[in-house]
């Protein structure tokens, strides 16, 4: 089990200015002044391991005597044998902020700020993990981003991680959602052609959305028919 703490994140302002259309300089201002604000409230914390594929199936494959399920993780296995599942959070503080704030409109402000970060943090992951292992590309998946692989997915994946709450403080409630709400979980694995789980989501309206939807992708990992 490996962890890391204290992990730098970066929000740029341009990004907030991007998804909450922001055009007016007061309003830049004070997006800058919350970015500063909330930096201060964030302890990014990382929990990985390293992983052999013990058993590929026709649609799942087995880690450490623990299945899962997923035709397009499984695909996306072929020909791999080490990953790397993980947890990523900003911790409490920063949710402990964000909750207890009454106005909405800087409630909503700070979701964006979070995620941003959140995204920040396990990018940070990602790098580390490059240039520790020597992979010169990783791609990842998330339990719940894809309905080939459900939130379900997520206690398995924390039981391999052991107890994720007493590494790092991120913990499943009954919904099988984190706790932290900013955290975010999945495997990274070593791959040639960058994947994205949006190229496999047809959803339109996604304001995460980092590849475009291909119907042709979609159909070759059997999950369009």
């Amino acid at each position: 089990m490996e962890i890391l703490e204290n992990i730098p994140v970066e929000v740029k302002i341009a990004e907030i200015k991007r998804r909450l259309h922001l055009t007016r300089d007061e309003d830049l201002k004070s997006a800058q002044q919350l970015i500063e604000s909330s930096l201060v409230l964030i302890e990014a914390k990382a929990l990985y391991k390293i992983c052999y594929i013990e058993e590929k199936l026709e649609k799942a494959v087995r880690v450490d005597g623990l299945c899962f399920k997923s035709k397009v993780l499984r695909k996306n296995l072929d020909e791999v044998e080490r990953i790397f599942p993980y947890v990523v959070t900003i911790g409490p503080k920063f949710e402990e902020e964000m909750r207890n704030c009454p106005d909405l409109l800087k409630k909503f402000y700070l979701d964006t700020i979070g995620t941003l970060a959140l995204t920040s943090a396990r990018k940070h992951l990602e790098n580390h993990l490059q240039s520790k292992f020597a992979l010169s590309k990783m791609s990842f998946m998330s339990p719940g981003s894809l309905a080939d692989w459900p939130i379900q997915e997520q206690r398995p994946l924390f039981e391999l991680l052991e107890d994720v709450e007493k590494y790092i403080g991120v913990k499943l409630n009954d919904s099988l959602l984190m706790l932290p709400a900013k955290s975010v979980s999945g495997i990274y694995f070593p791959t040639e052609i960058t994947f994205f789980s949006c190229q496999l989501c047809p959803r339109k309206e996604c304001m995460g959305r980092k590849a475009a939807f291909s119907e042709k992708l979609a159909k070759e990992y059997g999950v369009l028919e």
